[in-house]
């Protein structure tokens, strides 16, 4: 009979489990903090647009599922917000200060909607955050960001007064011609005032978006406070003064675009601490007002694969040291005031498949070999 019973008493464990399980589900409750903070900004009359967030737990209640953009994770005894994704859905009014109450989160993505004012100093609560999207980018960009950013960031035509200069036939993406009525799917959000000095704050950020805003005033120096920083995206904003060189400190950050602002200086002063920008790839500068020559210092930038100078007002020759930066691969120079001629050595270098040079005063006599695997120019009176 003992026999007997065993398997019975097993069989009764596994019955049992499953709704032991269950309980356990149940009593998982999300943490008050987020549950408010959340329902706070639902209520918010720019959120009623959000039709999908229904209940009261944003992490799902009972038969509910969690609000459509909120990721949730367990802590102990508590479900948290980690992560908050509600782009382009016509959102309209303030950045959301409850935002900053979500302590756990981790990634926050509130970009292509009708956001106004300045970002809350409140940010620097989030300890955690590794991610911050707030740029305008269009969400049908999103799976591919890192191939249209390069695009974006180039961007010289201004549709309805939203861009400065206008190339009326297309708009050049690394090799590809896309056509200017690519730029009409652009929702802009309207964020403004300055980044506040608490961004400084946000030690586990990693991907820092803020491009297509109203920001003005100086690009904080406090951004260089951010260990972590990978990628930084500031274009197509208001932005005066000068690049922190501080920046340059910054060991981990590969993607820099400070494209299509109002900022000037000289790149001698940007790069001019010792061991600056070590794992730099991409260096977005264009469509600003930076001043001076290429600094032969430059070819210290030895992970530097993008290079982007277009339309600022920068003088003198182009000197033999970028030519030796090993993986160089698109290099921008056009429309500024260089003069003389271009070294040979970047025809020569193995990687460079573009090298943009019309709108510069280059004396003739340009080495033609190759020319046309490098180069792509508009304004040939410039080469012979």
């Amino acid at each position: 009979m003992a026999k007997n019973q065993r398997p019975s008493h097993a069989f009764a464990v596994i019955l049992l489990l499953p709704l032991f399980l269950n309980v356990v589900v149940v009593h998982c409750k999300t943490l008050k903090r987020d549950v408010k903070a959340l329902n706070e900004i639902k209520a918010s009359l720019g959120w009623r647009v959000v039709y999908s967030w229904v209940g009261d737990d944003p992490c799902g209640d009972g038969d509910l599922p969690p609000w459509s953009g909120v990721t949730c994770s367990t802590q102990g005894d508590y479900r948290v917000v980690t992560e908050l994704e509600v782009y382009a859905v016509s959102i309209v009014g303030p950045f959301p200060v409850a935002v900053t109450n979500l302590l756990d989160l981790t990634r926050l993505d509130l970009h292509n909607n009708k956001l106004t004012g300045p970002i809350p100093p409140q940010i620097g609560r989030l300890k955690r955050l590794k991610v911050l999207y707030g740029s305008l980018l269009p969400v049908w960009c999103l799976k591919r960001r890192l191939e249209l950013l390069d695009y974006f960031s180039a961007l010289c035509c201004r549709k309805e007064g939203l861009f400065e200069r206008c190339n009326p036939r297309v708009l050049k993406n690394g090799g590809r011609r896309v056509e200017e009525q690519s730029t009409r799917n652009l929702r802009w959000n309207k964020l403004q005032d300055v980044i506040p000095l608490e961004i400084g704050e946000l030690k586990s950020l990693t991907h820092l978006y803020l491009s297509f805003n109203n920001f003005k005033g100086e690009i904080p120096t406090e951004l260089a406070n951010l260990p972590e920083l990978r990628y930084l995206y500031l274009h197509e904003n208001r932005f005066t003064g000068r690049i922190p060189p501080e920046l340059g400190t910054l060991q981990n950050l590969r993607h820099l675009d400070v494209g299509n602002n109002h900022l000037v200086g000289t790149i001698r002063e940007l790069i001019r601490i010792e061991g600056c920008f070590p794992s730099l790839r991409n260096l977005y500068l264009n469509n600003n007002y930076l001043t001076g020559g290429i600094p032969t210092q430059l070819a210290n930038l030895t992970n530097l694969e993008i290079l982007h100078l277009s339309y600022n007002k920068m003088t003198g020759i182009v000197p033999f040291g970028p030519a030796h930066i090993p993986r160089l691969t698109y290099l921008y120079l056009d429309h500024n005031q260089f003069t003389g001629r271009i070294p040979d050595a970047f025809y020569k270098h193995p990687f460079i498949k573009e090298m943009y040079i019309e709108g510069n005063a280059f004396r003739p006599g340009v080495n033609p070999i190759g020319f046309h695997k490098v180069l792509e120019v508009s304004d040939t009176e410039f080469l012979f």
